[in-house]
C-alpha cells in the first residue's frame, strides 16, 4: 500500500487517442510531454501518489457518435488507442483509473464513480496537482469534481491542451475562479 502523503499528480487521460494521429486528437497534445515528464519525475522526488486516469471505453459506447455521442470512436478498451502515450514516463507504480467503462454512461472525471476521491482520502492526500488532456473536457470536470469534494487544486496549464484551443482561457479562468490555482 503507498505510504501517507498530502498530494497527489493526476494525470488526466494522456492515451494515443487524444494524442498527434489518434482518433480524437488533442490539438498541440505534443506540446505537453517535456511537462509532464517533469511534473511525473518531481511527484516522485517528493513522493506523491501518482495516479494515471484512462478513458477505458467499451466497443459500442454511449459517447460515441454512431451511438447519438458526442464524439467518434475512441479509447476502446484493449485497444491501442487506449494506451497510455509511449512519450509520458509513466512509472510502473502509478496507480491506473479506468473510466467510461458501462455502456450506458460517459464519465469525464477521474472522480466520477471511480472511487478515487476515497482513496486519497484515505491515503491523507489534500492537495491534487493535475495535468492531461483535454483541458475543455476531462481535465476541467476532474478539476471541478476534487474542488467540489475539497481538495486544493493545482492545475499546469504547461501539461495540458484543449479540444477547442480558443476555450482555453476561458476554462482556466473558469476554474481559477472557483478556486483552483492554475500555475504556468
Amino acid at each position: 500500500m503507498p505510504e501517507k502523503t498530502s498530494d497527489a499528480l493526476i494525470l488526466v487521460d494522456i492515451q494515443n487517442d487524444f494524442c498527434k494521429g489518434g482518433a480524437l486528437e488533442v490539438p498541440d497534445s505534443q506540446a505537453i510531454f517535456p511537462a509532464v515528464n517533469r511534473y511525473i519525475d518531481d511527484a516522485r522526488k517528493k513522493h506523491w501518489l501518482l495516479i494515471a486516469s484512462r478513458d477505458w471505453h467499451p466497443v459500442d459506447h454511449c459517447s460515441f457518435e454512431h451511438r447519438g455521442g458526442p464524439w467518434p470512436v475512441h479509447c476502446v478498451q484493449d485497444t491501442h488507442g487506449a494506451e497510455f502515450h509511449k512519450d509520458m514516463h509513466l512509472p510502473e507504480d502509478a496507480i491506473r483509473v479506468s473510466k467510461g467503462v458501462a455502456f450506458d454512461r460517459d464519465q469525464y472525471s477521474a472522480f466520477d464513480g471511480t472511487g478515487l476521491a476515497g482513496y486519497l482520502e484515505d491515503r491523507g492526500v489534500s492537495t491534487v496537482h493535475v495535468v492531461g488532456l483535454a483541458l475543455d473536457v476531462c481535465v476541467e470536470a476532474t478539476v471541478n469534481d476534487a474542488l467540489a469534494i475539497g481538495f486544493s487544486v493545482e492545475l499546469m496549464a504547461d501539461g495540458t491542451r484543449a479540444v477547442d484551443k480558443a476555450k482555453a482561457s476561458d476554462v482556466l479562468n473558469r476554474l481559477s475562479a472557483k478556486g483552483a490555482d492554475v500555475a504556468s
